[in-house]
């Protein structure tokens, strides 16, 4: 096998505080395992220069490692909501290098937003410009994406079809035996040992909905005395700045206290993967009541039902096939709603067996989404598209 040479081009994200920068270094590192070699380049804007200078000296960067291709790794939060590097980097990276371009993001966004959807349309269709990309999926000799909802808005508005690769979990299973996590969690908690813990689990944003999630915990606490809610994750993140982060942690903290539950919930901040890993095995359940629905390209929730944990989702409109009703999830019927997410999540916590087969149906939706598997979709993508394979 060949080993193929890749120049990676992502924005400047910690992986602590952005999710595509934490999938960027999972990938890279199991593309190393399947002899690929990953150069790392970054565009972020300096001081001088602005976003002309930085795409241009990532494009000098991509010409001196001369690679046998360049793969971008887009969101627009990647690039701070800008839509200058998509429109700035293909013309200036070496015409006869294949580009490659994963979208994370699509589907809700468009640079300038001013303009007309009939004008977008024109200009996506003559493969000029994308509304979000820039010239990134015009330019790109292959596009990915993680899910089906955004392969169907790539192909309606470009014609083309995306090759679609799953994310898999973004927090591995530690092995923390299921008992032993349970006791020490809650006790890290200062809870009960019979505690009824549900965890929120992922980047705590306004568009994640866990201000419904508190004020759904009054009934849910009606029916399960002893329930406790652990929100676990960061505020502080690429798409909510800090201080807007701290604004937001005290909004949630206010919504409960208002709700009279402030002492049911632990907002844990940012942990280390290990301690979240203790916390999913330690949890009866998982409610994720995403503002705009969840799909299978939340590796937040890959992770959850990686861990065995059955877990409450609202779903996207255009729903997703994996994420079915009591045989996967539990289905929170209306998003933004209080008290659907009571339902659902009462539903839940007062069923042992629908656990049991929630729990069972998970996993094995999460073991069909692997770093491995998606290592090896990429490379045998980049030999296609490089016309190589195997001596």
């Amino acid at each position: 096998m060949r080993p193929v040479r890749v120049a990676m081009v992502c924005g400047a994200g910690d992986p602590t505080l952005d999710g595509v920068a934490d999938y960027t270094r999972r990938l890279e590192a199991a593309l190393r395992e399947v002899d690929v070699h990953v150069s790392r380049v970054s565009v972020a804007p300096g001081r001088a220069g602005g976003w002309l200078g930085a795409v241009r000296g990532a494009a000098r960067s991509v010409r001196r490692l001369a690679p046998d291709l360049v793969h971008v790794q887009f969101a627009p939060s990647a690039f701070r909501f800008s839509g200058r590097p998509g429109l700035l980097l293909p013309p200036l990276l070496p015409r006869s290098v294949p580009l490659v371009t994963t979208l994370h993001e699509y589907g809700s966004w468009a640079a300038p937003s001013w303009l007309p959807d009939r004008v977008w349309r024109r200009l996506e269709r003559a493969a000029r410009v994308d509304r979000e990309s820039g010239r990134l999926v015009p330019g790109s000799e292959l596009v990915l994406v993680t899910n089906d909802a955004h392969a169907a808005v790539v192909t309606e508005r470009t014609g083309r079809r995306p090759l679609r690769v799953p994310v898999p979990a973004n927090v591995d299973d530690h092995g923390a035996a299921t008992t032993g996590a349970r006791r020490r969690f809650r006790r890290r908690l200062g809870l009960p040992a019979d505690t009824v813990l549900l965890v929120f689990f992922g980047f705590v944003h306004p568009v994640k909905g866990v201000r419904y999630l508190l004020e759904a915990l009054p009934r849910l606490r009606a029916r399960h005395p002893a329930l406790h809610l652990a929100v676990v994750g960061g505020f502080t993140s690429r798409a909510l700045p800090e201080a807007q982060a701290d604004a937001f942690r005290a909004e949630l903290a206010g919504i409960a206290a208002a709700h009279g539950v402030g002492d049911a919930v632990t907002f844990t901040g940012y942990l280390p993967a290990p301690e979240v890993s203790e916390a999913l095995h330690a949890a009866d359940g998982a409610v994720l009541p995403f503002c705009e629905g969840v799909t299978t390209k939340s590796g937040a929730l890959v992770a959850a039902l990686a861990h065995g944990l059955p877990t409450a989702v609202t779903t996207a409109p255009a729903g997703d096939p994996d994420l079915v009703d009591g045989v996967t999830v539990a289905v929170i019927d209306r998003r933004r709603d209080a008290a659907a997410v009571a339902r659902a999540t009462d539903r839940l916590l007062s069923d042992p067996a629908l656990r049991g087969r929630l729990a069972r149906a998970g996993r094995l939706v999460a073991t069909r989404r692997s770093w491995p598997g998606v290592a090896a979709a990429h490379r045998a993508a980049y030999e296609r598209l490089l016309g190589v394979g195997d001596d």
